[in-house]
């Protein structure tokens, strides 16, 4: 039996960006100091913009107790849902008419999978064409130009999506007006982020409906825990990680972080890959 420690703490760690460089890279340091925190008793959940379906395998084999994604629509902890908010069909078909009125490429993400917009899809051909001409011209192709393995998949259309099941979307937009744009025509009815994923185009971002953050989600979660989010602590990098930053007792920016999320932050731990999460661990007194 696991003895608990003095003060346990429940720990929300981004993906992107904080735990994995944008790629497939992940700190030497940081499995060992994840699973080194919840053997001496606390609690470690991941909080990602990402579908569920999507946590890279190098992320997911780590171990964790649950699961904040798709920015906080859903949130799984024991192996069980225990929160799961898919926008109104009427707030999807409004987001998806906006994007289509301004010519803006965009994925959906469900609990079960992320869907592309044909204009998206095609962009990501011609973006993994792009890398693969590099590469055969023996030019550096770095991790983050990878669009976290984005360009080499192959997503389903967003005509297969179930629109009563949308968590949120992500857009591309080929002029850097786009996200204001999407901010005039959807009002405060949305939350839209600029993204936090090296998509090409003159803007990109991340569109939930409102009230549906990691930070909204983390709240609904300590209730149901029974925790105090006076002993919660996040980990982040950009833009979607303000709210649990709000929410959580500790906020922990990243060396790489957003400079306005330095701001928010408790104090700012070394790059994702100078074992960022592991120091923030070990000031933090849980390893």
């Amino acid at each position: 039996m696991v003895s608990q420690p003095a003060r346990r703490r429940i720990v929300f760690i981004d993906v992107d960006g904080t735990l994995l460089e944008h790629g497939t890279n992940i700190a030497p340091g940081t499995p060992d100091a994840i699973r080194a925190a919840r053997a001496a008793g606390h609690l470690v959940y991941l909080a990602t913009g990402r579908s569920a379906s999507d946590i890279h395998p190098r992320v997911a084999e780590i171990g964790f107790d649950g699961a904040v994604t798709n920015s906080g629509a859903l949130v799984t902890s024991g192996g069980e849902v225990v929160v799961d908010r898919p926008m109104s069909r009427d707030a999807a078909d409004r987001m998806i008419a906006a994007l289509k009125a301004r010519g803006i490429r965009y994925f959906l993400q469900t609990r079960d999978g992320v869907y592309a917009s044909d204009d998206m899809a095609e962009l990501m051909r011609e973006y993994a064409a792009a890398l693969n001409a590099r590469e055969a011209a023996g030019q550096e192709v770095r991790p983050e130009d990878s669009l976290v393995g984005l360009a080499h998949r192959t997503f389903p259309s967003v005509d297969e999506t179930d629109l009563g099941r949308i968590d949120k979307a992500v857009f591309v937009s080929d002029h850097p007006e786009g996200m204001d744009e999407l901010i005039a025509d959807l009002g405060g009815d949305f939350l839209i982020v600029p993204g936090s994923m090296p998509l090409p185009g003159g803007s990109n971002g991340e569109i939930n409906e409102a009230g549906t953050t990691k930070g909204s989600a983390i709240e609904l979660l300590l209730e149901q825990l029974g925790i105090d989010a006076a002993d919660a602590i996040a980990i982040g990098d950009s833009w979607n990680d303000v709210e649990m930053f709000q929410v959580c007792g500790v906020a922990v920016a990243m060396g790489n972080a957003q400079p306005e999320l330095k701001d928010l932050a408790d104090f700012v731990t070394t790059d994702v890959l100078d074992d960022g999460v592991a120091n923030a661990f070990r000031r933090l007194g849980l390893i």
